[in-house]
């Protein structure tokens, strides 16, 4: 694969409108997006805006590279764009940025995609091909310069310069987090100035194509030292006891001269085991950015999403077993509608399917916590409150409270001998944290019983005019942040209630997740011309999503127009909620939206009227609200 394969005319813009950096971004995404290469604008420039927030694709040199690896690619690319004003494109060096190479990966890019993404950043370091480019009369000659580039380092692959001098080896490794463009960079700067100064160098880089060139036990033990040019984690394990300089990515490219001194003069550090405090700051950077939400909440989430497979694979496979009859897996009471496989398919293996959410979600809210010792209490502790009536609510006090005992139990025996530290994990954790969780749990379980139980008299006592309150509360609940805390905890609360026996909620709750993206996609269908054309595409991908119970197929929309989506939405879907349960819609499959809709207790044709009743004024507000593109 050539990178002239990835960059053709259509998507090349010799003279940039831009003046300032947003506005190359908008401008050269939609070039991509009018070639037909996007699958979502929005999504591919809000990837784009991510990674300039990590750290500026501007490396300097009058040269940005902004990139990016998502799914909302749909055939890898290069835009091109110049500016022969220049742009402040927050340039590693401060200055005005004239030649700017897009880079569009989809989320499945293949290796030789990749390479060839990866070798056009090396390209932009030679100083004659940057003139040339900015001289280019056509788009024709810009294609035609970088075809003669690939021809004359066809053979440039090999990742190892040696020079003639041979004052000594040096190792390096290279890493950016998307492992396009700033990893190869960063190498082959090194490279250039490691051969200039008399060094032969090897460069480890970890990119999007995998480890390449990876460096041996024999380098290392040969090497004056290492270089580390990296944004992303490293494992620093083999070189211990050998001088190790550890800098950004961006030095890799910019100082590579200053970080070879370091090595050769002697002062680089000898690295030690765990001393790297440069790798904790970017692993502390990762987490932050994985998760800004509060520990409660980022446990509990690791919990449901542990649980998820479980719900989703036993709520359809249960679904399924109603094609053969509401009651055809149940023999005793319904004899005539038995059916054998539905037998299997609803009560062997759904049934087991679903007995383990509330022992899995408990297992893995301990496991948050606490890592791998917390899991076997938290699971165990989750297994008590499932059999004795405790339910959902007792799985989360049981998952919170083993991963906290065991956290306890962890700081207790840090003070017995080292020679203690093999039975830890084996033996001293599961037993005492089993034990301790266990036995909490036993009397824990008793009030927490009574509350489930008060609560599934109290739902099952409603009348219909609390019951439809209910169903606006919670339909409204899965609009409010589409994904976020309020949809997981109204999504949390139906299942609770599954397992209590209880199907309305779900039936509801459903309806109200279903609604955002099927109300934009009717939006985008009848109010088209206040839609461009990523917009409307996304729209006909939302009628899917939202038919599939995905309300994150609405975020595209709610990130470009928060206000008037959100707003929209929590409209439909209360509405759409409130209809579930006036029409005494319940659902035992807690996810597939209009894949398990045979499967609802009540009129389906009633539950699918909720739903698109309530897509249908989400995407008539949207769609007068809306301001035209």
């Amino acid at each position: 694969m050539k990178i002239t394969d990835l960059l053709t005319t259509d998507t090349i813009i010799l003279d940039l409108e831009a003046t300032n950096k947003a506005d190359v971004i908008e401008e050269l995404t939609q070039k991509l997006e009018g070639a037909g290469k996007l699958n979502n604008l929005q999504g591919y420039q809000e990837a784009i805006k991510a990674r300039e927030a990590e750290s500026t694709t501007g490396i300097g040199e009058g040269v940005a590279i902004p990139h990016a690896k998502t799914a909302a690619v749909k055939q890898p690319a290069i835009a091109f764009g110049r500016s022969q004003q220049g742009v402040d494109y927050d340039s590693l060096d401060g200055q005005p940025a004239h030649l700017f190479f897009m880079i569009a990966a989809g989320e499945g890019a293949n290796n030789t995609h990749l390479e060839a993404l990866s070798k056009l950043s090396t390209f932009l370091l030679k100083e004659d091909f940057r003139q040339a480019l900015l001289a280019a009369d056509s788009k024709e000659d810009v294609i035609e310069l970088i075809g003669l580039k690939e021809n004359e380092d066809a053979d440039d692959d090999e990742m190892e310069t040696e020079s003639k001098e041979h004052k000594g080896k040096i190792l390096a490794v290279t890493a950016c987090p998307t492992g396009i463009a700033h990893t190869y960079m960063a190498a082959d700067s090194l490279k250039e100035k490691a051969g200039e100064l008399g060094y032969d160098i090897k460069v480890q880089t970890n990119g999007s194509t995998g480890v390449k060139n990876k460096l041996t036990d024999e380098d290392i033990k040969d090497a004056m030292g290492i270089i580390v040019a990296a944004d992303t984690k490293v494992d620093m394990d083999p070189f211990i006891g050998k001088p190790v300089v550890e800098a950004p990515v961006a030095d890799g490219i910019r100082q590579p001269e200053a970080l070879i001194n370091q090595i050769t003069t002697g002062e680089a550090n000898v690295y030690q085991n765990g001393q790297s405090s440069y790798q904790e700051e970017i692993e502390e950077q990762k987490q932050e950015k994985k998760s800004k939400q509060p520990a409660f909440y980022k446990h509990l989430m690791n919990g449901v999403s542990f649980m998820l497979p479980f719900v989703v694979g036993g709520g359809i496979l249960t679904a399924l077993s109603f094609f053969f009859g509401i009651h055809s897996a149940e023999p005793d009471q319904y004899p005539e509608q038995f059916n054998w496989f539905a037998d299997i398919l609803k009560n062997d293996i759904a049934g087991q399917a679903m007995s383990m959410l509330v022992p899995i979600l408990a297992g893995y809210i301990a496991f948050s916590i606490a890592e791998r010792p917390g899991l076997a209490p938290g699971i165990v502790g989750g297994l008590m409150a499932a059999s004795s009536g405790a339910g959902f609510l007792g799985g989360l006090i049981a998952g919170f409270l083993a991963g906290y005992v065991t956290i306890g139990l962890k700081r207790l025996f840090d003070h017995l001998p080292d020679m203690l530290d093999g039975l830890k994990p084996v033996l001293l954790f599961p037993v005492f944290g089993i034990f301790i969780t266990g036995f909490l749990m036993h009397y824990i379980n008793i009030p927490v019983e009574a509350i489930m139980n008060g609560v599934e008299n109290w739902l099952n006592s409603l009348g219909t005019g609390n019951l439809v309150i209910m169903g606006i509360l919670l339909g409204g609940m899965m609009s409010i942040d589409m994904g976020g805390p309020i949809n997981k905890a109204a999504y949390a609360f139906g299942i609770a209630m599954i397992t209590s026996g209880n199907y309305h909620p779900m039936a509801a709750i459903m309806a109200g997740g279903m609604v955002p993206p099927l109300g934009m996609a009717i939006a985008t269908t009848f109010f088209g011309k206040k839609f461009n054309q990523s917009q409307r595409s996304a729209g006909k991908t939302a009628y899917f999503l939202g038919a599939s119970f995905i309300t994150e197929g609405a975020l595209p929309f709610a990130a470009a127009d928060p206000i008037r989506v959100i707003i929209s939405s929590v409209i439909g879907s209360a509405l759409a909620g409130g209809l579930s349960m006036l029409f005494n819609i319940s659902l035992q499959a807690p996810h597939g939206g209009i894949f398990v809709i045979w499967s609802v207790g009540g009129s389906w044709f009633m539950y699918a009227i909720s739903i698109i009743v309530g897509a249908i004024v989400t995407g008539i507000i949207y769609g007068i609200w809306k301001k035209s593109e």
